[in-house]
Order: C-alpha cells, then sequence, then structure tokens
C-alpha cells in the first residue's frame, strides 16, 4: 500500500448530536498538534438540545484542518465521516467529487433513510454521489469488540466515534498514543470506559489497516520553521481565560468573574472555575445584569473584574457598563458574538456586535474595543483588554465570536516574562489624602487615581450622576458636564499612543486593499495568498483594535484607490472607518450566514474588484 504526501488536509466528522463527533475531531486536532501540525477547527452544531436520532435537525459536525500554514479550518473536506443518513444529506455540500466518504453502514437501513427524508434505498444515487466510500459496519464491529466488556448496549454504542477516529487515524498514519492517553485522562475516574473507548479505538485503526479501507494512506508533515517551545491544541474560549488569568497575574490582583451561562461564552466561565488554585473567584450570577453589576462591585474593590456574555447579554449589561463609564472603572466585558438579533442562532457565528459594543450605550459613553483574530490570538487579546482596562481606569469590550471562541488552534504556550507590566494608577505618597478626591486625573493621559477601599484617608464614594472635574462633588453644570465629557473621550483617544500601529501584508503596491477585523484574520489571508498565487496584487489590513483606532490607520487607508471591507454583518465596520477617515473609497462584502468564509469565493470576489 502506497503513502501519499499532502501539505494540508480537511476532515469533517459529522453524526447525531449524541455520536461523540465534537469529541473525536477534538482528539484528532489534538492528535495533529502534538505531532507539529498547524490546525484549525470549527465545530458546527445545532441550537437544540438534542433533536430526535437520525433527523436532519440533530446533525453535529466538527472540520478540522491540520498540516502546514493552516489558517482556517479549510472550505471543503478531504474525508467526510457521515454517521448516519441524516449527516450524509447535511454535510454532502462540504464535499468535493475527490472526497473521501466513510459512513457506518449499520446505521443506513430503511428507517434511518426515511428518518433524513430519504425517496429511495440508494442515498448515494440519490445524491449523485460517486467519490470513493468507505462503508464500514461501525456498530456491529463496536458491539462485537465489547462483546465482554460487561457494558450494556447503549454505552457500547456509545464509543462508535472511537471507532470512526481510529479509522481515521489509520488512513492518517497517526499514532494512537496520543489519543489513548487523552481518552485515559478524560474517563480517568471511569475506568471501563476509558477502557472500552481505547480499545474499540485500536480496533477502528486494525480495521483500516487489515482490509486495506483506501488504496493509499496519507502523511501530512508541518515542514515549515516553527519558534521552539511548547505548543497545545486551544479553543478561544480557553485561551481567553489563560489570558485574563495572565493579565491578574502580571498586575498582582485578584480576578474576579461575574457571569450568566449564555452560548457561546460559557465555557469561559468553566474554565475559570476550576482555577481556584489560582485565586480565582467566579460567581454565577442569577441574571446578565447582576453578572455585571457584581463585576463592577468587585472592579471597585480593587480585583481586575471581567464579566462575559454575548449579544443579547451585551444588551441587558449596558446600564452597568454605563456605571462603569461614569465611575472610570477598570472593567472588561467580553463578547462572543453569536447570530441575531434577539435569540437568533445561538450556535452560530457572525460579527454583527460591533455597533453595539462601539455605541450600545445612552449618553456620550466611550470605551476601548478590541477584537480578537483567532483561537490562540484570544490570549493576548484578553490581556492587553485587561491592561489597558486597569491602567486607563476604563470598562474594555472584547469581542470574539462563536468560530474563534469554540474553534481551536496549534498556540505556543507563553512564557509570562515576555508580557509587559500591568500597573494601575494607584494613588502614592506623593498625593495628600487631604485635598486628594476621587476624580483627580494624571495630566498626561486623563486617567484618574484609583484608591482602593481600605486605604486610610482615602475614603470615597462613585456614582451615576456626573460629577465636577475639580472637587469630584455631584454637578449639574452645563459647561462642567462637557468638560467632564471631553475628558472621558480625549482618555480613550490617548490609548491610541500605546496600541501597535497597523499592518498592511501582502504587496506593498497592490491595486486592492482588503480591509476585515477580528476573526476573519485566518479567511482574508488566505484569499490574499490565493490571489498572489495566482498573479494577482492583494494587500491585507487587519484590525484588531478598533476604538481607538491605530494613529496610522487615515494615512495608511488613504495611500490605496481600491478598498473592500469585509465583515460577517451589513457593513458595520465599514460604516464607522467612513465616519473617521476622510477620502477612502471603500467597497464592502458583506455576508450574515452563520458560517465563516469560504476562502476560495473571497479570492474570486478580490479578483473581479481588481479587474473592475
Amino acid at each position: 500500500m502506497k503513502i501519499e504526501e499532502k501539505k494540508q488536509v480537511v476532515i469533517r466528522f459529522s453524526g447525531d448530536s449524541g455520536d461523540g463527533m465534537q469529541l473525536a475531531g477534538n482528539i484528532f486536532s489534538a492528535v495533529s498538534a502534538v505531532l507539529g501540525n498547524d490546525i484549525c477547527t470549527f465545530p458546527d452544531y445545532p441550537a437544540e438540545i438534542r433533536a430526535p436520532q437520525g433527523t436532519l435537525s440533530g446533525v453535529s459536525g466538527f472540520q478540522v484542518h491540520f498540516g502546514d500554514k493552516v489558517l482556517t479550518p479549510g472550505d471543503s473536506c478531504d474525508v467526510l465521516v457521515a454517521m448516519n443518513p441524516a449527516a450524509l444529506k447535511t454535510q454532502i455540500k462540504f464535499t468535493t467529487p475527490q472526497t473521501i466518504i466513510i459512513t457506518d453502514s449499520d446505521s443506513f437501513a430503511q428507517k434511518d433513510l426515511e428518518k433524513a427524508l430519504f425517496a429511495t434505498s440508494n442515498p448515494f444515487e440519490e445524491l449523485g454521489i460517486k467519490n470513493t466510500i468507505i462503508e464500514a459496519p461501525i456498530s456491529s464491529m463496536c458491539k462485537e469488540s465489547l462483546k465482554d466488556s460487561g457494558l450494556d448496549n447503549k454505552a457500547i454504542l456509545r464509543c462508535k466515534n472511537m471507532f470512526a477516529l481510529g479509522l481515521v487515524c489509520w488512513l492518517f498514519n497517526r499514532p494512537l498514543e496520543h489519543a489513548i492517553h487523552m481518552l485515559q485522562n478524560k474517563f480517568q475516574k471511569k475506568p471501563a470506559i476509558a477502557e472500552a473507548n481505547v480499545k474499540v479505538l485500536t480496533d477502528g485503526f486494525n480495521y483500516g489497516h487489515n482490509i486495506h479501507a483506501s488504496v493509499s494512506t496519507y502523511r501530512v508533515e508541518s515542514k515549515s520553521a516553527k519558534e521552539k517551545g511548547f505548543y497545545t491544541d486551544v479553543n478561544g474560549n480557553t485561551a481567553t481565560a489563560y489570558g485574563l488569568i495572565a493579565a491578574a497575574e502580571k498586575a498582582g490582583l485578584k480576578l474576579y468573574l461575574g457571569s450568566y451561562p449564555i452560548t457561546p461564552a460559557t465555557d469561559i466561565l468553566h474554565e475559570l472555575s476550576k482555577r481556584k488554585d489560582l485565586g480565582v473567584i467566579t460567581v454565577q450570577c442569577e441574571d446578565e445584569i447582576s453578572g455585571a453589576a457584581s463585576s463592577i462591585g468587585a472592579s471597585f474593590a480593587g480585583a481586575l473584574a471581567v464579566t462575559t456574555t454575548s449579544g443579547p447579554g451585551i444588551c441587558l449589561k449596558s446600564e452597568a457598563i454605563n456605571l462603569a463609564v461614569m465611575a472610570e472603572l477598570p472593567l472588561v466585558i467580553v463578547d462572543v458574538m453569536r447570530g441575531g438579533p434577539s435569540t437568533g442562532l445561538p450556535t452560530k457565528s457572525e460579527q454583527t456586535d460591533l455597533l453595539q459594543a462601539l455605541y450600545g450605550r445612552n449618553g456620550e459613553s466611550p470605551l476601548p474595543v478590541i477584537a480578537a483574530t483567532s483561537p490562540a490570538n484570544c490570549f493576548d487579546a484578553a490581556f492587553y483588554a485587561s491592561k489597558i482596562a486597569l491602567e486607563c481606569m476604563t470598562p474594555v469590550i472584547l469581542l470574539t465570536d462563536g468560530f474563534v471562541a469554540n474553534g481551536s488552534s496549534a498556540w505556543k504556550i507563553p512564557s509570562l516574562k515576555d508580557y509587559p507590566a500591568i500597573n494601575p494608577p494607584y494613588v502614592n505618597e506623593s498625593i495628600d489624602s487631604t485635598t486628594w478626591k476621587p476624580y483627580l486625573r494624571n495630566k498626561e493621559n486623563n486617567v484618574r487615581y484609583w484608591a482602593i477601599p481600605g486605604m486610610e484617608g482615602f475614603q470615597h464614594r462613585l456614582g451615576g450622576l456626573e460629577k465636577d472635574y475639580k472637587t469630584s462633588a455631584i454637578s449639574t453644570d452645563a459647561k462642567n458636564h462637557h468638560l467632564m465629557t471631553e475628558t472621558r473621550q480625549q482618555k480613550i483617544e490617548k490609548i491610541a499612543d500605546s496600541i501597535p500601529e497597523l499592518q498592511v501584508e501582502g504587496d506593498a503596491d497592490a491595486g486592492l486593499l482588503v480591509v476585515g477585523w477580528g476573526g476573519t484574520y485566518g479567511h482574508l489571508h488566505s484569499a490574499m495568498e490565493i490571489c498572489k498565487e495566482e498573479g494577482k496584487k492583494v494587500a491585507l489590513a487587519h484590525f484588531q483594535y478598533i476604538n481607538p483606532l491605530p494613529k496610522n490607520t487615515a494615512e495608511v487607508l488613504q495611500q490605496y484607490k481600491k478598498i473592500v471591507v469585509v465583515e460577517q454583518n451589513m457593513g458595520q465596520f465599514a460604516g464607522y472607518l467612513k465616519m473617521k477617515i476622510n477620502n477612502i473609497n471603500i467597497e464592502q462584502y458583506n455576508r450574515v450566514e452563520g458560517q465563516p468564509f469560504n476562502a476560495k469565493e473571497l479570492a474570486e470576489v478580490f479578483t473581479k474588484l481588481l479587474e473592475e
């Protein structure tokens, strides 16, 4: 049997929500990361808790792209694992004529076909599929493998995802040691379940080897030089949690999270709640409002305070966020954006909360907005959002999205010594406590000094009413209100002096500048590379810092005659740029489909714009 070399491969695991496709995909991606591959994953699952088994609405998918220089989950898959007819029917759109399809033939009985609304008894012919198909009797092989395990039939069939995983590991020459180690760790309190999953995984691998399930197997190696260090597979929510912990450690503060569970942000709460060993305090509040309010209280008390949510929760938190703006207290608000409006598409991804983050409060209430660009980048984004909040005494909104938060990528575990210090503007010995006022400011950056309750001589109150610039007493004076409004705005604008300048990737003399922000980076960069391979000159300017914009934004954008802003909304960032920057010609490419962009389609759009 021959072994073919491949630079990159995309695999999509799909089946019922209870078939364990997310687990199989996560293990495969982690194994690939350990072996040195770049990875990018995309979990794609329904909002229903558990749709009827075998139905179209209950299909759950997990796509993993692994290999060399991987930045996206891939446009189409090289291998599709379809555990039942419903998975085949709903996921076939992600395949090409070259895709290898693996099915559980035991799950393709007539009743299964009827549940998936097939009209005939041959689903492959009905869908016009002429691909290479590996029809493996996965369910019956699991039963045979575990017949002496003592497990009941239901528990045995729960292991069939591991048989499929073993078969895929054989197909791509992935050793099983790391997968076995992960299973033993996951089920360490249930040794019988761990043993069963390991046995079925091994049997799936051996099944592929013994029957020569494919004429070829494949080897995927990453040959690009990587920075030395320890790497792991990390998803965005976990990286966000780690970034917040790192910032609290660097600042020498307790980390407090007040949160209410909401898809797709809840995993940050889950991860931080495990970290009591690092002094993290988490409170699952009764609603979104109390989550934000309790965090403001923790901030007043001197903690690094965080509240996590998604778009609907930002609506509810807006009044409390406004209080943090007026009180000038540090607070990090993590918004993991999802499809809207209202409940919308809870498990899908969009970039539709941008204007809400920028302006979704009453009055003139400016605050910094940062957007993470990848799952691994969530660590840095959370760290620097915390640094800005603490050093500038302001709430900061960190935008991630469902794709970035649930997806994963290979991440080099950083050293905290490589990150800058975080120095909150505490009151100090140079300030006379007898003349100090709560809104006494550093004149260079307009940031007020922070007095922690309990510091002798610095008793104070904060609140939502306007304060006098000099005395910090409540004031309704018109000119004072204008002065305080300007002061709060200038404080935010001054942050531009300390954030990185906007960088442009690609051809310096490009005829088209692609502009994006947040979690679309991988897709836009990949599309730019496709254009480059085809001899088209395209450049990319991608924004992580949204408010304030990098200082050189106008200088960069005004150099290009043609700019296209690409985003997963109806043009929110494009409108924001038009408002902020003069003399720029902006075109838009907008999609609001709940799915990540397709890099090849983007490349076609860019090519067409260049040719017009």
